[in-house]
């Protein structure tokens, strides 16, 4: 499906049921230079059919490989289209809405639950984030380290090639002479991120969209899963006050999980999806739940 969001902005949205009537809706949203067809997607998506949701994979502006429908890109507080998409989720259905986020796609979330406040109850039931970098500068400098030079060549390559061919379509806005300048994420955000979506400096850009600085401000039920042993995501940002000060939030540490590699020895292997369909089958409202 695609929906729009924006008078120039469409997203493609990949939406599947389970038979019978759903219990809720998840909607899914990826991370950095991710897509409704990244790995975890697939994954949660295939548990919560079996388990009777129904769910919406959200692709970010421009992904999934849908470049041609929108101009401009996403970036890692851009929560207009979430909450746009939302809104219409909750226009079409009165069923229960949860809302998860991966990596960068969980800052995202955190963000628009923290931007809606009190306000979120109209539209959702809860939200969770998988492996998030709240705090985008920290996350940036970790993923600068000589030890995850693997995972910062990977994203540069995408987000170059993003840059390549988004040249093709407007070389007046995304222009290529940055790119050979480039050799690491703070150089992106520095020379494109902060450039086109107006935030000045990457400094800036990490500064202003964090979703740190939005925690005590969500009122409906969160759970943050994180790994200690997580390379891009450092553990310290998450003693923060209001993750022990906001009883609407739920963090989940575990020892080890790596970034969104949380696998169990036994069965179920996959046990992120589990652990998160678990927590929203908790937070169902009650029958006689007017609220």
């Amino acid at each position: 499906m695609v929906y729009q969001t924006e008078p120039d902005v469409r997203v493609l949205i990949h939406s599947q049921r389970p038979t019978g009537t759903p219990k809720g809706e998840l909607i899914l949203v990826h991370g950095l230079e991710g897509s409704s067809a990244s790995g975890y997607a697939r994954s949660m998506v295939h548990a919560a059919l079996q388990r009777g949701w129904a769910t919406h994979r959200f692709n970010m502006r421009g992904c999934g490989g849908a470049d041609e429908l929108a101009l401009s890109g996403y970036h890692a507080g851009q929560t207009s289209d979430l909450l746009a998409f939302l809104r219409e989720r909750r226009r079409a259905s009165s069923l229960p809405l949860f809302v998860i986020g991966f990596s960068l796609g969980g800052n995202v979330t955190l963000k628009l639950a923290g931007e809606l406040g009190d306000g979120a109850r109209e539209s959702l039931t809860g939200v969770c984030a998988v492996s998030t970098p709240i705090d985008l500068a920290a996350s940036v400098a970790a993923l600068g380290r000589r030890q995850n030079f693997i995972y910062q060549g990977r994203f540069l390559d995408r987000l170059k090639d993003r840059i390549r061919r988004k040249n093709r379509q407007a070389p007046d806005v995304y222009t290529l002479e940055h790119l050979p300048k480039i050799k690491s994420i703070q150089d992106f955000d520095d020379h494109y991120t902060a450039r086109l979506f107006g935030f000045g400096t990457a400094a800036n850009y990490f500064r202003t969209q964090s979703s740190n600085q939005f925690l005590e401000r969500i009122r409906v039920p969160t759970l943050l899963v994180q790994s200690k042993d997580d390379p891009l995501v450092p553990f310290a940002i998450f003693d923060h006050p209001a993750i022990g000060a906001n009883p609407y939030l739920t963090l989940l540490a575990v020892e080890h999980g790596g970034h969104l590699g949380f696998l169990a020895r036994g069965k179920p292997r996959f046990w992120l999806d589990q652990t998160v369909l678990d927590w929203a089958e908790g937070n169902l409202p009650l029958p006689n739940d007017v609220s």
